[in-house]
């Protein structure tokens, strides 16, 4: 693994000051570099194609980026959510796809490292960042939708140490790459839906049936299909620890840190590329800045609201990382509602805003500056686990909370 420095070339140049971070820092920094540049080689075509983007995620194993949120102890680089957000920020500039898989499959990687309750699930851990498994999730179901907490599907006991389960899922993103799927199911037959378990199954012990393609606007390299699934497993594959409990603590809320900090990324990433059309503008009449610099000046207010929004977000997960009861609180889960419609919005506002800036090489799919395919991805962040379900879900917290933060 090289930890070696690369001066960022993304489109706009940026000055690097990786060489001035301390260590640990300057090692996170080089990994992120190295897993964006590879990233950003195959991003074209890996929207264009609507492919999983493998060399990426080959990438990422190789500098032991999936394994990162598993403790040192146990193999793995023992990343922060502060690391984690930083390292998807960087890599969210280059490739939407590749920074949404790991951002996908680091919440999963949490829930095992803070939550794994069996040997099954400690080896699996340890696998994680010994063989760079690919964690997916299936936490979604035919008929109840984006309600992360309820499921219709039941772990049923098959009375030999063994459990089985069948789920309608109209999404698994990556589902066909992933080396093991945590799925979300009612604890047995006679539990009611929101009684729920989260069940680790590897690959091996999963039968996947597409149902529908992914051939989406945007974040194309996801793959994000529907299928129907049918797992038998070890009955340890069961998180000791209620879905509840699980959720609340890190599934949601580092979903929502993991997420945003992809999308400020892509912000990020648009702002730049107005930033250096307008720079070339101005450099042909310096005394006379161009109409679009105001325009500039203006996105730099939306982009410092979201970065500031976002940063302090995953600052106050990291703070709250080791007490469970600020994380299973109202305040806090409102907060972190509230982070994923903003960042959600803030990206599509920005990513838009720029492209006007930029103008019709922006809107061009092939130009050295085209914002096209960012734009496209930037749609995306909205509608997955759409942000009207979550406003529904903030306004009956707020109807109960005494809103202390």
């Amino acid at each position: 693994m090289t930890e070696t420095t690369q001066r960022i070339a993304s489109g706009p140049e940026v000055e690097s000051t990786t060489d001035l971070l301390p260590g640990r820092a300057r090692a996170c920094a080089a990994r992120a570099e190295a897993l964006a540049t590879v990233a950003k080689k195959h991003a074209a075509t890996i929207d264009s194609e609507s492919l999983f983007p493998a060399q990426a995620i080959a990438e990422a194993r190789a500098q032991g980026l999936l394994g990162a949120p598993v403790p040192e102890s146990l193999g793995g680089l023992g990343y922060s959510i502060t690391e984690l957000c930083s390292t998807l920020e960087r890599v969210g500039r280059e490739c939407t796809s590749t920074a949404m898989i790991l951002a996908m499959h680091y919440s999963q990687v949490l829930c095992l490292t803070r939550h794994a309750d069996t040997d099954l699930l400690r080896d699996m851990t340890r696998r994680v960042a010994g063989d760079g498994l690919l964690l997916a999730s299936a936490t979604t179901e035919i008929a109840i939708g984006g309600d992360t907490r309820t499921s219709s599907c039941a772990v049923n006991d098959t009375g030999d140490g063994r459990i089985h389960l069948h789920k309608s899922c109209p999404v698994i993103s990556y589902g066909s790459a992933g080396d093991a799927i945590f799925v979300t199911a009612r604890r047995d037959a006679g539990a009611v839906s929101s009684d729920q378990v989260l069940v680790a199954v590897a690959a091996t012990d999963i039968d996947l049936t597409r149902t529908r393609g992914w051939d989406a606007l945007g974040m194309r390299g996801t793959c994000s299909e529907a299928f129907e699934l049918e797992a038998k497993t070890d009955a340890d594959a069961v998180f000791g620890v209620p879905f509840e409990t699980i959720s609340a603590q890190t599934m949601l809320p580092a979903a929502h840190c993991l997420w945003a900090s992809v999308w400020l990324g892509m912000a990020t990433q648009a702002g730049l590329v107005a930033r250096s059309v307008v720079q070339k503008a101005a450099r042909k009449d310096p005394e006379n800045p161009p109409p679009s610099a105001l325009r500039l000046a203006e996105l730099e207010v939306a982009l410092q609201a979201m970065t500031d929004v976002v940063r302090s977000s995953v600052a106050r997960y990291q703070a709250a990382w080791d007490s469970p009861r600020t994380c299973e609180s109202m305040p806090f889960a409102i907060s972190m509602n509230t982070l994923k419609v903003s960042a959600a919005e803030a990206v599509r506002t920005i990513v838009g805003d720029a492209m006007v800036i930029v103008g019709i090489s922006g809107f061009a799919n092939r130009s050295p500056v085209s914002l096209a395919r960012l734009y496209r991805d930037s749609i995306g962040p909205s509608v997955m686990v759409n942000n009207d379900r979550i406003l529904q879900h903030t306004a009956k917290l707020q109807t109960v909370s005494r809103g202390l933060r």
